[in-house]
């Protein structure tokens, strides 16, 4: 069966020299088999401006640059994947280094190019296979890692995904933050209206939570009523700003909606600045202790 590519493709460039997305053009017009392809290519020149492009998506596929401004090495792949694990990125460098290579593939890139030895219809046909077997790796990843009913993460997407996510933290020197919810009183909406009514209310949680931070950042239903979001690289705001903003998401929900249940919820954070010593067991336990620790406020506010 032949094989369909897309007939659009985002290209986003993150390389020093500013002259290299014409570069790039003028190679990839000179690659056969491309003809029914539109490639639009886009650059950035650090990697702080390469990851505000994929905060606003729509990219297809990076060639990304392991040696840049204000970034070297691994870590730079490691930091630009991050914020967007759904699009392949392809290494593009002038850095012969095998060991780098196996890093970054093994790291999830789909390939490692070096930049004077690749011929342009080789690197056109690069770009197309990488999306091709980023979009299949993706579909079977999802398979296991992703939770049915709201399309979020499941716990062993989140547990994966986050320990990446920590050992990132631990080499950039970042902080993470932690969010745990739990959806209060959510057996009652089970109970009175049905479970079905109990599975659209679990639905809009993971709305809110989605709303709520950014496309970057794991948001997983570990189960049941309970939620948990890791946000890498906070812009330095208080951990309890993000709690607070989700609790008004919900707030938010409950003015506008006309469903027949109210959604109440308590929200646990929890917060390593880049501590080797913490794992993803230490940010979930504290993080939940918190969420009790509300929870139980509650109980007592409403005896009193």
């Amino acid at each position: 069966m032949d094989r369909v590519f897309p007939s659009r493709v985002s290209v986003l460039l993150v390389e020093a020299d500013p002259s290299g997305a014409d570069t790039l053009r003028q190679r990839l017009e000179q690659a056969g088999g491309l003809d029914a392809v539109s490639l639009e290519v886009e650059q950035a020149t650090t990697l702080d401006t390469a990851v505000e492009r994929l905060a606003r998506g729509s990219v297809d596929v990076v060639l990304l640059d392991l040696f840049l401004p204000d970034s070297e090495g691994l870590t730079t792949f490691e930091r630009a994947s991050a914020f967007a694990p759904d699009v392949p990125f392809i290494i593009l460098t002038d850095v012969v280094d095998d060991e780098l290579a196996v890093s970054t593939v093994q790291g999830g890139a789909q390939d490692y190019l070096v930049r004077s030895e690749v011929r342009p219809a080789v690197l056109g046909r690069a770009i197309l296979y990488a999306i091709e077997r980023h979009r299949l790796m993706s579909a079977l990843r999802s398979l296991s890692l992703i939770d049915d009913l709201t399309g979020l993460y499941n716990r062993r997407g989140f547990t994966e995904l986050g320990e990446q996510y920590l050992k990132l933290a631990w080499r950039s020197g970042r902080a993470i933050t932690l969010v745990y919810l739990d959806v209060d009183r959510f057996k009652s909406i089970n109970d009175t209206l049905g479970h079905l009514v109990g599975d659209k209310a679990l639905k809009r949680v993971a709305e809110i939570l989605r709303a709520t931070f950014r496309r970057s950042d794991i948001i997983a239903r570990l189960g049941g009523d309970e939620f948990a979001v890791l946000a890498l690289e906070t812009t330095g705001e208080p951990a309890e700003w993000l709690a607070q903003r989700l609790r008004e998401g919900v707030s938010m929900h409950n003015v506008s909606t006309n469903e027949p249940f109210r959604l109440e919820a308590s929200v646990g954070v929890a917060r390593s600045f880049g501590d080797p010593k913490v794992d993803l067991d230490d940010l979930l336990a504290q993080a939940d202790a918190a969420m009790y620790r509300e929870k139980r406020t509650k109980k007592r506010a409403v005896y009193l």
